[in-house]
């Protein structure tokens, strides 16, 4: 099985929303880890330069590492655009 890293970071902007910004994808965990260490003193990303681990932690703004299979559907289920509490039907 082939696998690569993504790394992402999230925060949340004070409208409430998330922020999710795409870092790159690296072959291995090491990889993702010494990217994280570059960028986390960079302006923003030096607020919040934890890897957060959703099982461990509430925390939920900083660094993500997710590994994702290759050649996998990752999201086979649809989608529906939601305005309030209505569907947006364009």
């Amino acid at each position: 099985m082939k696998s690569v890293h993504v790394v992402q970071h999230m925060h949340i902007l004070p409208s409430g929303e998330e922020s999710v910004l795409f870092i790159g994808v690296y072959s291995s965990y090491d990889a993702a880890e010494t990217a994280i260490k570059r960028l986390s003193m960079q302006p923003g990303f030096c607020k919040y330069p934890e890897i957060i681990d959703p099982d461990i932690t509430d925390q939920e703004q900083g660094f993500y590492i997710d590994l994702y299979e290759l050649d996998k559907d990752h999201w086979s289920s649809g989608y529906v655009t939601m305005v309030g509490d209505s569907e947006y039907k364009a």
